[in-house]
This record gives structure tokens, C-alpha cells and sequence, in this order.
């Protein structure tokens, strides 16, 4: 039984296939919009399916929790799941995910990755048409969608090791998809005049000009020229057998050691009151390092055996650290 982190990763990338595959379609109505929310629907998804790989895939990570109030009028002390209006168990939204993804688990996302979620959120929010009204607009949909589309393949790849880029991840280039080059100014809303300024912010937000893996926005260009010569590389895709076949594979340790040193750490420090990253934790996590249960040591690039090496950690370790800090009161959704 596939575990139900990967569930949900099946999900979040039909969900970005299917926001590629709408935008990829000749122009119609409501196309950015549908792409942006489908786009979305991704993001929740894989930000939802990382927190139950970080949390042994334990529902309770991702469920809301709250007081309930009492006969006297007074809140509960304990703490009750939330439902919704068809009687089921209230999840967390997208930022809710991304909050505990940094302030559970030590992960926060890069600025520029997060700036361009934002962007994509807020162009879903706005729910407006826009692509045959202002060209410009058009075009800046397009740079973050495709910077997007990008951040999503990294993103897969860093956290399940699992490599999606061939799948067709790219948003077809405007030259492809608009009639003219330069569309008929029909005037712009407030509405969009506001957008447009809160996309062209993201673009400046602290952190992001720094960030070296993710982006923001990205521009494609593309040329093409009919030649007889032999200059350009060429390339086929072949199912043939015999065909010479370039392949890298990895072991996928991270649905059993999900943990980066970080995430550990920030655990830790959840999980007792008196810990304290020093020697004493050091040498603790060293000495359990050898148990293949608790860590295993991958390659950064694969394909470089003499490489540089990161250690992944189990959620199964967390309780060999009880004998040595004292444990903090847990509430109903500290799942570890």
C-alpha cells in the first residue's frame, strides 16, 4: 500500500499536468484563471503531501483543531478536530501548510519560492480575464506561471526524489498562443492595475534577488531558423530497446528518512524543553547515525559517486532523544 504522502502527491501533480495542459490550449476564456487555480490545488497538494512525509504520514498533521465552547459559556481546555459543513474533518489551507512547514518542521520556503506562490494565489483570488484585454498582463501571467511550473519540478525532486521534467512541465511561450504580437489596449480595471502592482512587489520582495533554486518569474524566448547544416544538436526520443539509453537512478530513501538535519533539530526543540543544539545533542545523534533505522546517507548528485553526501533521519529517531531532555506538554496535533 502506497503510503498516503504519495497519495497525495499523485494528486497535486495530475492537478499540475492538468494546469498545463489548460494553459498549453488555444486562447479561450477564463484559460489564466483556470491555470492559476488548478495551479494552486498543486501547490496545497504538495505542501500537504511533504507534511505527512515529515510526520510518518499521521493525518492528524494536517487537520484543524480547535476550543469548543461549553454550556456555561466558557472554552474547553481540550482541544477538539474542526468539521466542515458535510460533517468531515477540516484540513489546513495552503499558508497554514507552508507556516508549519517552517514553524514545525525547520523548513521555510526560499523568498523567491514563496513570493511566487503568493502570485499565483492572488492572480486565483482575483479570478478576473485578463488575456484579451492587455498583452502586458498576459505576458506577466505568463513569466509566473512558467517560473511556477519550475519551482514545482525542484520542488518534487528536492523533497521525494522522484523526477517529473520529462511530463511535459512547461507553459507553451505567448508567441505560440496569440494571434499578434502586440494586442489592442482596451483599457484596465482597478482591479487589474492592483494586481499587476501586487505581482511586480513579489518580484522585489526581500530574499528574492538572493535566492539561486527558485524564481519569482521567468521569460522564455524563443528563436528558430531553417539551416541544411549540421550545427544544431539533435536528439530523439526512442521506445526501441536497442536504442542507447541514458538513465540516472536513485534509491528513494525519503519515504522512510524524510528528515533533513534541520527538520531533526527543529523537532527536537518542539519536543523538549531543555534542548538545546550543543555537543551533548551532537554526540547523542552521532552515535545513533549508524543504525540504517534511524539514518541513511544519500548523494546530493547521483551521478557523482564521489560526491558530496546528506544525511536523511527517520521520525522513528525522535524517541531515542526522551532519556536525555524532558519532555513539553503535547497538544492533540503533535503527532511525534
Amino acid at each position: 500500500m502506497r503510503p498516503r504522502s504519495r497519495l497525495f502527491l499523485d494528486k497535486s501533480i495530475g492537478a499540475m499536468l492538468a494546469a498545463i495542459e489548460i494553459y498549453n490550449k488555444p486562447v479561450f476564456d477564463y484559460r489564466e484563471e483556470s491555470f492559476a487555480i488548478l495551479t494552486t490545488n498543486a501547490w496545497e497538494l504538495l505542501l500537504k503531501a511533504r507534511l505527512l512525509q515529515l510526520a510518518s504520514n499521521k493525518l492528524s498533521t494536517l487537520l484543524v483543531y480547535e476550543y469548543r465552547t461549553k454550556i456555561d459559556g466558557t472554552a474547553s481546555e481540550k482541544l477538539y478536530r474542526k468539521k466542515n459543513r458535510a460533517g468531515n474533518f477540516s484540513t489546513i489551507g495552503l499558508f497554514k501548510a507552508i507556516d508549519v512547514l517552517a514553524n514545525k518542521y525547520g523548513e521555510p520556503l526560499s523568498p523567491a519560492l514563496k513570493a511566487n506562490i503568493e502570485a499565483i494565489v492572488e492572480i486565483r483570488d482575483n479570478a478576473v480575464h485578463f488575456v484579451n484585454k492587455d498583452f502586458t498582463f498576459a505576458r506577466s501571467i505568463h513569466e509566473i506561471g512558467t517560473a511556477a511550473v519550475k519551482n514545482y519540478v525542484l520542488s518534487v525532486r528536492q523533497w521525494f526524489g522522484v523526477d517529473i521534467s520529462s511530463q511535459g512541465m512547461f507553459l507553451m511561450p505567448l508567441a505560440f498562443l496569440s494571434n499578434s504580437k502586440i494586442a489592442d489596449g482596451l483599457g484596465v480595471s482597478q482591479e487589474e492595475r492592483q494586481l499587476m502592482t501586487f505581482l511586480a512587489e513579489q518580484k522585489k520582495a526581500p530574499g528574492v534577488s538572493t535566492d539561486r533554486s527558485f524564481d519569482v518569474a521567468l521569460t522564455i524566448e524563443v528563436s528558430m531558423k531553417r539551416t541544411k547544416t549540421s550545427e544544431g544538436a539533435k536528439f530523439n526520443m526512442s521506445a526501441d530497446p536497442d536504442a542507447i539509453a541514458m538513465r540516472v537512478e536513485e534509491k528513494d530513501i525519503r519515504d522512510t528518512h524524510p528528515w533533513s538535519y534541520d527538520n531533526l533539530s527543529k523537532r527536537l526543540s518542539l519536543r523538549y524543553s531543555n534542548f538545546k543544539a550543543n555537543a551533548q545533542y551532537h554526540q547523542i545523534r552521532k552515535s545513533l547515525e549508524s543504525d540504517l533505522k534511524f539514518c541513511r546517507e544519500r548523494l546530493l548528485d547521483p551521478g557523482n559517486p564521489s560526491g558530496l553526501k546528506k544525511k536523511f533521519y527517520s521520525p522513528n529517531i525522535i524517541k531515542e532523544f526522551d532519556p536525555y531532555y524532558d519532555r513539553v506538554k503535547t497538544t492533540p496535533n503533535d503527532d511525534l
